[in-house]
């Protein structure tokens, strides 16, 4: 039987200019499956990021307003600007650098300011910032401030305050970035015991094996090639013709 369940993330001829005229995104159309882990990669300056903030309504900005010029649905729903609470509930999104989400004194706080603003309960934020912390393996770090912490900590802090609000869509934008070893392996495991749909943009393309079943190629923009994982990332045409190199895993004798 046909699976009529509606995509996590539809776009539909996405396009994107900046002020200065560069278009950074050109009439991208793709269709992400509820529960589908799936990983953007490309060269420096593809559109990456771009198309990345364009799912929970961070671009464009100001949001569009009516569902005929919408690009880019959640759940069959439209991201516009007067449903953008709503989809912010539903995709959560992991900055590159930690520093542009924490801004409260402790960690607890931190965490719990996404959840207070969904208007929950005190008693039920608490027990989501427990759970998230926990989740994340910092439930000991709470009274801390955020500035003590190193970077690795200060994503994964992070991550538990986005997994507090709940959300079925993790967005992650170069989420290993300035990680040692330890760091990017624990964020790892933390992202496979996720239940929902996971939109990663990395240049880390080890992370994308271990994690993503599916690749977009970007590029000036475009989708070059969209396959599976390790057909896309082992196939030398592909990857050298847009500035990206075979994992040593995957290469062949």
């Amino acid at each position: 039987m046909a699976n009529t369940e509606p995509a996590a993330i539809e776009l539909r001829r996405l396009t994107f200019q900046y002020p200065n005229g560069r278009i950074a995104l050109d009439e991208i159309t793709c269709s992400i499956p509820t529960g589908e882990r799936i990983a953007v990669v490309g060269p420096s300056g593809a559109g990456k990021s771009t198309l990345l903030m364009h799912l929970n309504g961070l671009l464009p900005a100001p949001p569009i307003t009516s569902d005929d010029k919408t690009q880019v649905f959640v759940h069959d729903r439209g991201v516009t600007r007067q449903r953008l609470r709503d989809i912010r509930r539903q995709v959560g999104f992991l900055f590159q650098d930690p520093d542009d989400q924490l801004f409260c004194p402790t960690v607890r706080d931190d965490v719990a300011f996404g959840p207070l603003n969904l208007g929950l309960s005190r008693e039920e934020v608490m027990s989501r910032v427990e759970a998230g912390l926990a989740a994340v393996g910092m439930a000991d770090c709470s009274t801390r401030n955020p500035s003590e912490l190193s970077t690795g900590e200060r994503k994964r802090v992070c991550l538990a305050g986005i997994l507090a609000c709940q959300p079925a869509i993790l967005v992650l934008d170069e989420p290993t970035s300035n990680l040692d070893p330890r760091a990017r392996r624990q964020l790892l495991e933390i992202l496979r015991a996720f239940q929902g749909t996971l939109v990663v943009a990395t240049h880390d393309l080890d992370f994308v094996i271990d994690l993503c079943t599916r690749v977009l190629v970007l590029e000036s923009g475009k989708v070059q090639a969209d396959g599976a994982t390790e057909g896309i990332l082992s196939d030398p045409l592909i990857m050298d013709r847009y500035g990206l190199e075979v994992p040593w895993r995957l290469r062949k004798p």
